[in-house]
């Protein structure tokens, strides 16, 4: 038995010079929604509400109703790492230099007194700057980090996508639940570094160390089967 069950508006079928406006009114003295059920037997259609005389009419019309409640539904896609909405473009003056001041009371579990959006700044070769700095829950997705030295800075929840840190150095830094997907990586350096939780979906780990690194098994895994991890990178994971 196939049933479809569909809520409706009480006076959705009412109409002024229909002959079935006296049926329908009387359906409308509620205003709660109509919930009607078709159910396909053997011997015919059945529907909790005879919306018809004629039960040829009934079920016709619960058939184009099955019709319209699956043609309308609205489609369920799986979310990616990447289907992240993120708030706009900051406008405050000077934001790009957030970086150099970090979070006053950034934690390890995300936790920040003022948003950090570093989109699309250039911190190319910066050696000073951001060591030991808090970036917690940061938004530097498509930033340049190339050959800077951010060693012992805690990036907790912050997201990365598609930025580039090549050579940079994550020497004793806290990268706690970050997203580095499709991020540009090569030389990076992660030493005695806290890998708890961050994804590298797609990411160019090419020539990445990985020295005495703290990470999950699973994101283990997921690093692991990265084509563009390289042979001392998978030695240092202990990849199989």
């Amino acid at each position: 038995m196939a049933t479809v069950s569909l809520p409706l508006s009480r006076n959705a079928f009412s109409h002024p010079y229909s002959p079935l406006k006296r049926r329908h009114f009387l359906i409308s003295e509620s205003k709660a929604p109509l919930k009607i059920s078709c159910s396909a037997t053997r011997d015919g259609c059945k529907s909790s509400v005879n919306l018809f005389h004629s039960k040829e009419l009934n079920c016709v019309t619960c058939g184009i109703l099955a019709a319209w409640t699956i043609t309308t539904a609205t489609p369920v896609i799986a979310a990616t790492a990447f289907d992240v909405r993120l708030p706009p473009l900051s406008t405050e003056p000077n934001r790009c230099e957030r970086a150099f001041v970090g979070n006053t009371i950034g934690q390890a579990n995300g936790v920040y007194d003022k948003p950090i959006d570093l989109r699309f700044c250039d911190y190319t070769n910066d050696k000073s700057n951001m060591k030991g700095k808090s970036l917690a829950a940061a938004v530097m997705s498509d930033a340049k980090f190339d050959g800077a030295d951010m060693s012992e800075v805690v990036m907790s929840k912050a997201y990365a996508v598609g930025a580039s840190f090549k050579g940079v150095d994550f020497s004793n830094v806290v990268l706690d639940r970050v997203n580095f997907g499709k991020a540009e990586l090569e030389g990076a350096i992660f030493k005695n570094t806290v890998l708890s939780g961050s994804t590298f979906d797609e990411a160019h780990l090419e020539n990445v160390i990985f020295e005495d690194t703290i990470i999950g098994y699973i994101d283990l895994q997921k690093l692991c089967t990265n084509t563009t991890t390289s042979t001392e990178g998978r030695a240092d994971l202990g990849c199989r």
